[in-house]
């Protein structure tokens, strides 16, 4: 089945993560560095995964899409590959190979105002686009789906979370009802529930981490669909508010709904 990688012209943020076939499918352009350091093979593309952040600006910077700009809106773990969506007439020119700047801005975001709640791989000014609000001594932000700390499978155990992603499991159709996951979208604001993402991703009860949702479902035991954290507290001073409307597509104005 299509899997990742390239450039994916009919599946964006904002189209459903689930019912394609497709397997891990990345939306809109998947981009990694190819450039290679003797001393650090993996070097280049690591850093471009971990300064990269969500909401940033992504213009084409060779070819015939010389100059269009897109947005940044997720990583995935495991092919370190960095996401970005474009209008579908930048899709039309652009090819492979074709050279992408990602103006890195966001690492080191702190809340000087609530420093409980950690804040990763999020541009300000997307932040400042989820609205945030400070009630009763928690961060208060909208989110699509309120996902179970139990059912995230792949990516646990990472040392790290200021790049790749970990999954939202599916296989249990029990739990996609109770929870209400069969509708979560790509793009999708969550919460992970009695999860802390402070140092890699661990089970705590209490803690709340909010992500985005990066890429497709797939078939693979533990694989589902990708988030990518934003925000973490190990003592929940997160207050996530249930919003349909919390998707970056809409958030951003990247797409019409």
């Amino acid at each position: 089945m299509p899997g990742v990688g390239g450039i994916t012209y009919n599946v964006r943020v904002g189209d459903p993560a689930s019912g394609w076939e497709a397997d891990h499918v990345e939306p809109g352009v998947s981009v990694e560095n190819k450039e290679k350091d003797e001393r650090f093979p993996e070097g280049p593309n690591a850093a471009l995964n971990i300064l990269a952040c969500v909401g940033n600006e992504a213009i084409v910077a060779s070819g015939d899409a010389k100059g269009a700009k897109g947005t940044v809106t997720g990583k995935h773990g495991g092919i370190e590959h960095i996401l970005a969506d474009f209008q579908p007439e930048t899709l039309d020119k652009l090819m492979l190979q074709d050279k992408i700047l990602i103006k890195a801005f966001g690492v080191g975001f702190k809340l000087l105002d609530l420093p409980e709640v950690k804040v990763m791989n999020t541009d300000p000014r997307f932040f400042e686009s989820m609205d945030p609000k400070i009630v009763d001594g928690k961060l208060e932000v909208p989110v699509t789906h309120m996902v179970p700390a139990h059912v995230m499978g792949s990516g646990l155990g990472a040392a790290q979370v200021y790049s790749g992603d970990y999954d939202i499991q599916l296989f249990d159709e029990a739990s996609r009802k109770k929870h209400g996951l069969e509708d979560v979208r790509l793009g999708d604001l969550v919460a992970i529930m009695d999860a802390d993402h402070s140092f890699g991703r661990i089970y705590k009860e209490g803690a709340v981490s909010v992500g985005i949702v990066a890429h497709s479902d797939c078939i693979i035991a533990g694989h589902g669909p990708g988030v990518t954290t934003l925000l973490t507290s190990s003592s929940g001073r997160i207050a996530p508010r249930i919003d349909a409307k919390a998707n970056i597509a809409e958030m951003l104005q990247l797409r019409r709904l």
